[in-house]
């Protein structure tokens, strides 16, 4: 087998290019869009639980504005059908033929908003396209483009009228963040920045399809020492047997952490993983994938506290590579 030369002024320029874009919209978040870019490298999908006016949408505008990426934005209601993002095929009598009207899912970057508000027939039709890059219609497949990019927003105030996301879809979520307030002088760049106009509408491309596909095909080949394998492994296995936790992360959450550890160090100039890359990217890969007992479960941020103890207990390895 040949071996792969990684260029890893590639991967640290993608990041670079990224966050200084996307920068002239969002005041403060770097390290949140640190982990969108990982999830991204990773072809994997983010959920964002924040409340209303935290930013979210213009992240998603702006990343595919970046990315040179086509966008929709679905509002997720309980009245939203399956065909209503999928598509629908209808007869047209001009051509007297049935013809495709593609839905919004067939975009490259899909902003799914308020996403726990959509029935959770509406939910599976969106669980097929970000685990299969596919959807179907009248039982006729259709492959998504490349890059195909899901980020979805939901309110973890108002409960009212929604219908939680089932454990499956959970687990097809690559990351789980929260945007959060902004600290106070950051604040006060917003009301500079958006005083006049919205920087967003001036943002332009940085970052091309070839850009996109050489991270996209190359993080894998980030060296994961043994070592880093078997801290993984003894991460994961702790979240089965923490008596906080009903269901531990599946083997996809095992897969994930270690393509996220390869990523977060591309991005950071490394052909390598160390641990703190996968102490970086555990909380947000798994504290979503884990179900707490309903004892427990009602705490706010309880699965990130949780996910943070077996970090403080599991002991890190010493090797660098």
């Amino acid at each position: 087998m040949e071996e792969i030369i990684l260029e890893m002024d590639k991967f640290k320029i993608f990041r670079d290019k990224i966050q200084d874009n996307v920068g002239k919209v969002i005041v403060g978040k770097e390290h949140k869009i640190d982990k969108i870019i990982v999830a991204f490298i990773c072809s994997g999908h983010v959920l964002l639980e924040d409340v209303p006016g935290t930013g979210k949408t213009k992240l998603a505008r702006a990343l595919a504005k970046t990315l040179n990426c086509s966008f929709k934005r679905i509002q997720f209601t309980p009245d939203l059908l399956p065909s209503d993002l999928t598509g629908i095929y209808y007869y047209n009598q001009k051509n007297l033929e049935f013809q495709f009207k593609p839905g919004p899912i067939l975009s490259q970057f899909v902003l799914a908003d308020e996403i726990n508000r959509a029935t959770p027939r509406t939910q599976s039709a969106l669980l097929e396209s970000m685990e299969e890059r596919q959807v179907t219609v009248d039982g006729n497949t259709i492959k998504l483009e490349k890059p195909f990019f899901v980020m979805a927003t939901e309110n973890p105030v108002e409960q009212y009228g929604t219908f939680p996301l089932p454990e499956a879809q959970l687990d097809r979520f690559f990351i789980k963040l929260s945007m959060g307030y902004p600290e106070f002088f950051q604040e006060k760049e917003i009301l500079t920045r958006f005083k006049e106009e919205d920087p967003l509408e001036d943002l332009e491309q940085t970052i091309s399809l070839e850009d996109i596909r050489y991270v996209q095909d190359n993080y894998v080949y980030v060296n994961v020492s043994e070592a880093i394998k078997e801290y993984i492994v003894n991460i994961i296995t702790a979240t089965r047997c923490n008596k906080c936790i009903e269901l531990g992360a599946s083997p996809r959450g095992t897969l994930a952490l270690m393509r996220g550890a390869q990523a977060n160090a591309a991005i950071q100039g490394r052909d390598y993983v160390i641990p703190e890359d996968v102490k970086e990217m555990s909380v947000p890969i798994l504290s979503h994938r884990i179900m707490l007992h309903s004892s427990v479960g009602i705490l706010e941020n309880k699965g990130e506290d949780i996910v943070e103890e077996i970090l403080n207990t599991i002991e890190a390895p010493l090797e660098k590579i």
